[in-house]
């Protein structure tokens, strides 16, 4: 005999919002929920941060300094070190990786993947705008060296080129995904992206252009970028009645790997 509890009725005689929400049988509003959550999670670790660079505090401007001092150093003394990170921070600069983010885009249109196509164009502008309008607002410097390896300009956080690279790497993630299939190729997918994401960061400090805690929040507020329109998608999906899927394992749309046209 079933234990299950009926559900908490409204004044109105419909099952109440927290029942909507958290019942496993109405799919739409938990994972919606849920989603919205995990989005939230990772905000308020990147609204903390910037909180801190905000108020500059001490402790925070110790550790950048430090990490900063350090990496500076190790770029004097080994100038092919910082030859590699200048071409790398070049090759995946936001500009090009938006370009890749188009082509993504056409080639997804092309293959009748209207809505996926969006969710990706949607993921790299809004957080492409988010970015430069959070530099404005915060108005933190960047790293004042002697004799430094590399210069840039405007202010210094978040790290555009740490939230770009974020961005794409989760856009061609979650899309690519279902093309890995379930072997090696799954697991050199998820290392591309961790060192896109990575490596890019790293060079913006090696270079003395940005401190740590720049990239730090590029990288938090380009997972909560993700997160939040992965978020929008996936409970779009639940709607039309898709198959539920978890988007760090099996991609965004899995389907259109397998019936273009069919998202």
């Amino acid at each position: 005999m079933s234990t299950r509890q009926p559900p908490t009725l409204a004044p109105t005689g419909q099952p109440s919002w927290r029942h909507r929400r958290f019942d496993p049988d109405h799919a739409l509003g938990l994972r919606l929920t849920l989603a919205a959550t995990a989005a939230f999670l990772v905000l308020v670790p990147f609204a903390l941060l910037t909180l801190l660079v905000l108020g500059a505090w001490a402790p925070l401007h110790r550790l950048d300094t430090a990490v900063t001092d350090a990496l500076h150093g190790y770029a004097h003394d080994h100038p092919a070190w910082v030859v590699l990170m200048r071409v790398w921070t070049e090759v995946f600069a936001p500009m090009p990786l938006r370009a890749v983010a188009l082509l993504l885009v056409v080639w997804l249109l092309r293959r009748g993947a209207r809505r996926l196509a969006l969710w990706a164009a949607t993921t790299m502008v809004v957080g492409g705008l988010i970015g430069p309008l959070l530099k404005l607002l915060v108005g933190r410097d960047r790293p004042e060296l002697l004799d430094p390896v590399a210069r840039a300009a405007g202010y210094s956080f978040p790290s555009g080129h740490a939230l770009n690279a974020t961005l794409a790497a989760g856009v061609l993630l979650l899309v690519l995904l279902p093309y890995a299939g379930r072997g090696a190729a799954r697991a050199v997918l998820w290392v591309a992206a961790v060192l896109l994401t990575v490596v890019t960061g790293l060079s913006r400090v090696t270079l003395g252009v940005h401190f740590t805690s720049d990239v730090v929040g590029g990288w938090l507020l380009g997972v909560a970028v993700v997160a939040a329109t992965t978020a929008a998608f996936t409970s779009w999906r639940a709607h039309t009645g898709l198959r539920p899927v978890r988007p760090t394992r099996d991609g965004v749309a899995p389907e259109v790997e397998r019936q273009p046209g069919a998202a």
